[in-house]
């Protein structure tokens, strides 16, 4: 299938010099978004604690704030994950930032379990927090290893206590994870003899942490230096490829087009402050794969035309090889776009990073493949092969 009744005649390549200053102004900015700003570095990297909290009444990102303003966290990052009343909290906080004594520090506990603590304290209301104190245990915000331990504190038998946790932590899966109502676990099997014991020593509070999430400063470390070093074996890669199959300098050309789409993708990482984390560095990696995929395509078909083409320059055999290829390229890159433009939409708040970032790199490659991969064979052509010649 052809987009294009005849072969355009379109002189791309007599316009690369604008192409190289559009891509140039666009990496240059994003070098000073990066020294100036630097990335909004997700926990993958940065380290620190991730909690995502469901509230049951409408809530909105100052309310939360303010909540967590109670522990000197008001300068938490807080997403609201879409329409529904649930909300990432990412936040770097320790201790010493939470103005808590290391003498607080309970044996076993880790400190993100202590900040995770303190938020959720943070969210109780006061007569939630009057329960707490009454040594009543939240089952919205319980294990379900220590409800049954509880349970059998309160001189109940290990199995009932273990089959009522289970209950308990199974109506927590449900929409919002949060139990509303005690006659909800009685409907769902609970026994009398345990129900009394719960509706006298447990609360139900309004809201409940659905996961908690934590990675340390060393391992942040660590998965910038793995991530930096997939990306750069990744490019080798390609490079040692592309060199095999066609020439040394098609490698190169190919080589600079990825850079220039890993460079213009984190550009706009950084201009519209996407979170840096592992999901965009799997997309840069997909983009590396996909962008040197179109420019084989155009290679292939160059070196088909050099040997027909003998006569001609080189720049109208980099036109004509573009141009027999538009067609695809485009149905390629536009198929791919609406695939990724869906996951964008509605795919949700969590997979939102990894599609805007394959987003800018599908534009980006289609761009590059044209504008780039090409224009940079005529540039060694004009500036390097002349030379070596003379």
């Amino acid at each position: 299938m052809y987009l294009f009744k005849e072969v355009p005649n379109i002189k791309f390549t007599s316009k690369r010099y604008y192409a190289f200053a559009l891509s140039g102004l666009i990496i240059l900015a994003g070098i000073y978004m990066f020294f100036t700003r630097g990335f909004n570095m997700g926990i993958d990297f940065s380290g620190g604690t991730l909690i995502e909290a469901s509230f049951l009444k409408p809530t909105s990102i100052p309310q939360v704030r303010s909540m967590l303003s109670k522990v000197s966290l008001g300068d938490a990052q807080i997403t609201r994950i879409g329409s529904e009343n649930k909300f990432f909290i990412k936040t770097m906080a320790s201790l010493k930032k939470m103005n808590i004594s290391n003498e607080t520090k309970m044996e076993g506990v880790e400190e993100y379990e202590l900040v995770a603590r303190q938020i959720r304290n943070s969210m109780l209301d006061s007569a939630e927090m009057d329960q707490e104190t009454a040594g009543k245990i939240d089952l919205n915000n319980t294990a379900e290893g220590e409800i049954a331990r509880f349970l059998r504190d309160k001189g109940l038998g290990d199995e009932d206590a273990l089959a009522s946790a289970k209950i308990i932590i199974d109506l927590r899966k449900g929409k919002n994870g949060i139990i509303t109502d005690f006659s909800a676990l009685e409907n769902a099997g609970i026994k009398h003899r345990v129900m009394t014991v719960l509706r006298d020593n447990t609360f139900l509070s309004k809201f409940t942490f659905l996961s908690v999430e934590f990675v340390g400063p060393q391992v942040g470390k660590d998965l910038r230096r793995k991530a930096a070093l997939a990306c750069v074996w990744a490019l080798i890669g390609m490079l040692v490829y592309i060199a095999f199959r066609f020439k040394f300098l098609y490698g190169l050309s190919g080589i600079l087009t990825l850079f220039h789409d890993v460079l213009v993708s984190l550009s706009f990482v950084l201009f519209f402050r996407i979170e840096m984390s592992l999901q965009v560095v799997a997309a840069i990696l997909t983009i590396v794969g996909y962008s040197i995929n179109d420019t084989i395509v155009v290679f292939d078909r160059l070196r088909d035309n050099l040997k027909i083409m003998k006569k001609d320059d080189l720049e109208a055999i980099l036109d004509k090889s573009l141009n027999q290829t538009l067609s695809r390229s485009i149905f390629t890159s536009l198929t791919v776009f609406l695939t990724v433009l869906s996951l964008y939409l509605f795919g949700g708040e969590v997979i939102r990073p990894f599609a805007f970032t394959m987003l800018v790199g599908v534009i980006a490659g289609s761009y590059s493949t044209i504008y780039q991969s090409c224009a940079w064979l005529k540039v060694w052509e004009k500036y390097f092969l002349k030379r070596k010649k003379s």
